[in-house]
């Protein structure tokens, strides 16, 4: 599959991977994926963000959200309110978990646990962000995988990075209208 991504698309999967090793982080994951697009200048991606009212100013609070999710576990807020509905309160039990063991403590940071030094491999949600990348460039008629596919793909895919982006009005249908100035037919997920 990576024979068919682009230089910027393989830019982006170098970088997931250098914000999952500075994190401490044991796997690259989707909130990795989506720093490293945030990154990218001059891109198809970076085009598109852009062009959605996503300047410098709003990719850092997209990277403040991705840190504060990373402190609930991981957990989106819908998540978080599911949780809140069955009387569990995620925001006092990271209160908790923090008074004890520090702030960051449930983030899954490895950060001088004696992590090895190999290569990382992908979590289960960045290698569906991969996988649907590839969908959505053959669903736009395209042969090559570039990064705007792989920022298609955080949309459709649940998570934290599909949260945080419509936070801000960046969806799948409002990509798709920026990138290929249609409507959102061509979702694939």
């Amino acid at each position: 599959m990576f024979e068919r991504f682009t230089k910027d698309a393989r830019g982006v999967v170098q970088a997931a991977v250098e914000h999952a090793e500075r994190a401490g982080a044991p796997s690259v994951e989707a909130e990795h994926i989506l720093l490293a697009l945030l990154d990218r200048e001059g891109s198809r991606a970076s085009f598109a963000l852009t062009s959605l009212g996503v300047a410098v100013e709003g990719r850092e609070s997209i990277r403040e959200a991705v840190a504060e999710a990373r402190r609930r576990a991981g957990l989106s807020r819908s998540e978080a309110d599911a949780l809140a509905g069955l009387g569990i309160d995620v925001p006092e039990i990271v209160a908790r978990v923090e008074a004890v063991h520090g702030v960051g403590a449930m983030s899954a940071d490895r950060r001088g646990k004696g992590w090895w030094s190999g290569r990382r491999g992908f979590g289960r949600g960045a290698k569906r962000i991969l996988e649907t990348s590839l969908r959505t460039a053959g669903a736009h008629g395209d042969r090559h995988i570039g990064d705007e596919h792989i920022l298609l793909a955080l949309t459709v895919r649940p998570g934290v990075p599909a949260e945080i982006l419509a936070d801000r009005g960046v969806t799948y249908e409002s990509l798709t209208r920026v990138l290929f100035g249609g409507g959102g037919e061509a979702k694939a997920g």
